[in-house]
């Protein structure tokens, strides 16, 4: 790896890959106790090589697990912070999408929140460096999903109930452990997918949040307040991603409205180096927020490929898109990404295997085509 040039890079993207059928198999067996979790992890270690092995052979030079050991992109971190418990409910349905709705799993607060020495996913980062002929990042949901996630009535520790600044206090400081923790097991470019500043820029959304006694810009500014607050004291050399998008479940959405709101808090106030914007369709609006991006050495990659269809975008349609950026930003502080992961959830997206592959080998000759390099 020290023969390859540092991140950030012309292509990347978000993180999660489609599990194989080994995987869905093996997790279900080990759900109805038919293996034990050393013959599951087996199973995942060798899938975890063959996402390593696409997306290198892809022309990427930065990697993830595929986030194949994972349930739900956000709930398997969370599970793991102190403080957090899961419950599952009978007779309600969880997340609602535009068409589906997730498993009736809710995230539940039973006291102070930190982040523990040994959480599972220091380890799930150290076999992927260890598997990995170029740079391994490792995904994790941002601080505000720890909020945006909790109902009120489902926060049972009672200082966070009285007090919201200090649960968002307490979940920087938890944060800010994290971020050293996976510098220390060798992480050098985190992403944390903070998708809650796209979802609070959605009208019906905003009315919620209102309706529960929460400015939505108030909320905005405290999401990056946390994420400012996790990462300030990071090492030079290590790089910080965030996601942003408007759900991506069974290739369904929950949220639209154009980054207007939060623009100026996600480029000027969260202090990260690099952003993972979805840009597939109009729920994003337009690149006009795009003119907030500081001159400097931030990136942005717009998620003009989308995930959810297996339709090919035209790479000559990709050159016009990021020519209508240019004449708003400067267009080498620009990268080319998916507009989500492949499979936020175990489920997956409506799209094969093979459209997957295309999906990723197309981010590369995009990146390579604008910028010359990947």
């Amino acid at each position: 790896m020290s023969e390859l040039p540092r991140p950030p890079y012309r292509a990347d993207h978000v993180g999660s890959l489609l599990r194989p059928a080994s995987v869905k198999d093996a997790r279900q067996r080990f759900a109805e106790k038919e293996i034990p979790a050393e013959e599951l992890k087996a199973v995942e270690d060798e899938a975890i090589l063959g996402a390593v092995k696409l997306q290198q052979e892809a022309g990427l030079k930065v990697v993830t697990d595929g986030e194949i050991r994972r349930s739900f992109w956000h709930y398997d971190f969370m599970q793991d912070l102190v403080g957090f418990e899961f419950v599952e409910r009978e007779a309600v349905t969880g997340i609602h999408f535009k068409g589906a709705n997730t498993r009736p799993i809710f995230p539940t607060i039973t006291g102070p929140v930190d982040f523990p020495a040994d959480h599972p996913m220091l380890e799930h980062f150290k076999f992927l460096a260890s598997v990995a002929d170029v740079t391994p990042k490792i995904s994790i949901p941002g601080p505000s999903c720890c909020h945006f996630r909790v109902a009120k009535e489902d926060i049972g520790y009672q200082p966070y109930r009285d007090d919201l600044e200090l649960m968002l206090s307490d979940l920087a400081k938890a944060y800010g452990k994290a971020v050293k923790a996976f510098y220390d097991a060798g992480c050098r470019y985190l992403q944390m997918d903070d998708i809650y500043f796209a979802y609070l820029c959605d009208p019906n959304i905003r009315e919620q949040k209102k309706q529960e006694g929460l400015d939505p810009d108030w909320l905005i500014d405290r999401y990056a307040w946390m994420m400012h607050e996790a990462i300030k004291d990071r090492p030079a050399d290590m790089l910080i991603g965030m996601h942003m998008c408007r759900g991506n479940f069974k290739s369904t959405w929950v949220a639209e409205g154009a980054y207007d709101p939060a623009a100026d808090a996600i480029f000027n106030k969260t202090g990260v180096d690099l952003f993972f914007m979805e840009y597939d369709t109009d729920r994003a609006g337009g690149l006009e927020p795009l003119r907030l991006l500081p001159k400097g050495k931030q990136r942005v990659y717009p998620g003009f490929i989308t995930t959810k269809t297996a339709e090919l975008e035209s790479l000559d349609d990709l050159k016009r898109k990021f020519d209508a950026v240019s004449k708003i930003a400067d267009l080498d502080q620009f990268g080319i990404a998916p507009q989500c992961g492949f499979a936020s959830t175990e489920e997956g997206n409506a799209i094969t295997e093979d459209d997957q592959k295309r999906k990723l080998e197309l981010v590369v000759k995009t990146a390579e085509a604008i910028w010359g390099d990947a």
